[in-house]
């Protein structure tokens, strides 16, 4: 990954292959004119106070995302500048959003992809903003190379390596509160970046098996426990919800639990994720066009996994359990039929509709685990219907939840990280839509309004008095598209942010 460094010199007399700076749309004067954002005063200043006008010039706006060359003056020892557009500027006495500057540094490392080192002279107001462009680098540098010959380096997109170093300007070495900063970034960072890995992964390589493995192994590494329900494990404790999703594969499925301890801890974040390594639907096998991607049903146990370890390298005050619903969805001799009745753990039945409904399955399992260590809170994270990319689109996850009050502090925490989410009901007509003539429930309910519908499922199976949200990241999971910002093609680790802040939020006291 990206080597940062904190440094307070000036740009122009550091050696790098290019100086990053921020642009803007002015708004003092009203007349929109381009402007030079804090922190490049130097190098405007090594174009003769020009730079605004030169980039003008070559057409540079100042619109979010924007990307403007040009060659150095001979007063930088860099040979390139990269202007990165930051929208328009703020009110005076006022900074930029800590997610216009994460963009910026997103865009920008992926700009530099190839470029050994580049100075970041974006503006900077506090450590916040300090922690918003080291995320933005490292998450906008990531790339997944494992499966492609790139030559001499393995890491090497496209024939080139990612940016090796940045430089951060303006950030302050001997800070604590800079420092401290910094290396929350690293460590959340590096975290979401494993993710994605997984979730890119191929499902020839990840399988059940395979996934809890890299578990067990970064459990070690972190100093977390681990414990692994294997098939017979699943049988003898009861799990039909993940049994019946995973009968069909002949890779078994597991339950793993994850957990995170801390000895100053007074409360207790539990988090579950639906771990599809493959899913194909099953014998209500979907259409073609629609098996693609579905590596990538995996996404909500990659987001819990990451959360936990970063738990653990942040040492939050708090005690954090994931639990990974881990299967394989695949049609066979042996699979889930729709008209089968599975009974879950807590005992209650379920009749099977639709197999390809199979993520609520293995997280009912998980949630009702989750609930029996009685939690302060329960969070899951799931691409669980395609409803909720129809309602929210591809970028926006559902926030779904028992509690008003909970659903509307785990969409301000989203809001806060940059992960954009919005609050969704639980209509109680729905319910109705799911009675089932011969068990206690059907896994299908009303067509309109799915990702509500498969919500009131999971509630069924959340504990009595326990705060409990659904998060629904089918559509930002994976990016089908090009890359923007720091987001790449490919995996995302949607929604690890969000739960690394509820963790911290419950740790001081501050969640719901």
């Amino acid at each position: 990954m990206t080597a940062l460094t904190l440094s307070t010199s000036a740009a122009p007399g550091l050696r790098a292959d290019a100086i990053v700076i921020g642009v803007a749309k002015g708004t003092a004067s009203g007349s929109g004119d381009l402007v030079v954002a804090p922190g490049a005063e130097s190098v405007d200043k090594a174009y003769d106070g020009k730079l605004a006008g030169v980039l003008e010039t070559l057409g540079a706006s100042g619109a979010e995302g924007e990307v403007t060359k040009l060659p150095s003056p001979s007063g930088l020892k860099a040979p390139l500048v990269v202007a990165v557009g930051l929208g328009a500027e703020p009110e005076k006495d006022s900074s930029f959003a800590a997610e216009t500057l994460r963009k910026a540094a997103g865009v920008a490392a992926r700009t530099l992809t190839g470029s050994k080192k580049a100075v970041f002279a974006l503006p900077l107001g506090d450590a916040a903003d300090l922690g918003a462009v080291a995320e933005g680098v490292l998450l906008g540098a990531y790339s997944f190379d494992a499966y492609k010959e790139s030559g001499k380096d393995p890491r090497a997109k496209n024939g080139k390596a990612p940016l090796a170093e940045a430089a951060l300007l303006g950030g302050k070495p001997r800070d604590a509160a800079y420092k401290a900063a910094l290396a929350r970034a690293v460590a959340v960072s590096e975290e979401l970046n494993r993710a994605r890995d997984l979730i890119n992964m191929p499902p020839n390589d990840l399988n059940p098996e395979a996934f809890a493995a890299i578990v067990q192994a970064a459990g070690k590494e972190h100093g977390l426990k681990v414990q692994v329900l294997d098939v017979k494990a699943l049988e003898k404790g009861g799990y039909g919800g993940i049994l019946g999703v995973g009968a069909g594969s002949a890779s078994g499925p597991r339950l793993v639990k994850l957990s995170y301890t801390s000895s100053k801890a007074k409360k207790h974040l539990a988090l579950v994720g639906k771990g599809i390594t493959y899913d194909s639907g099953g014998i209500s096998l979907k259409p073609a066009g629609h098996n693609e991607t579905m590596k990538c049903d995996m996404s909500g146990a990659a987001a819990v996994f990451a959360a936990v370890v970063s738990a653990a390298r942040l040492g939050l005050e708090v005690n954090v359990t994931g639990w990974l619903a881990l299967a394989e969805n695949m049609p066979s001799g042996s699979a889930t039929r729709p008209g089968d009745v599975l009974r879950m753990y807590s005992g209650k039945t379920v009749e099977v509709l639709n197999t390809d409904a199979e993520g609520r399955l293995v997280l009912a399992d998980a949630l009702w685990a989750a609930s029996a260590e009685k939690p302060d809170a329960i969070v899951d994270v799931a691409t669980l219907t395609g409803a909720m990319m129809l309602a929210l689109g591809s970028r926006t996850f559902g926030i779904m939840a028992n509690d008003d009050a909970f659903r509307t502090a785990v969409y301000e925490a989203a809001e806060e990280v940059g992960e954009p989410s919005w609050p969704m009901p639980l209509p109680e007509h729905l319910r109705k839509g799911m009675d089932s003539p011969t068990a206690d429930i059907a896994n299908m309910g009303e067509r309109m309004g799915g990702g509500l519908v498969a919500g009131l499922f999971l509630r069924e199976f959340v504990g009595e008095g326990i705060s409990w949200a659904h998060l629904d990241i089918a559509g930002p999971a994976f990016n089908d598209g090009g890359p923007f910002g720091y987001t790449p093609k490919g995996g995302t680790g949607s929604a690890v942010r969000t739960l690394v802040r509820l963790a911290e939020l419950t740790a001081s006291g501050d969640l719901g």
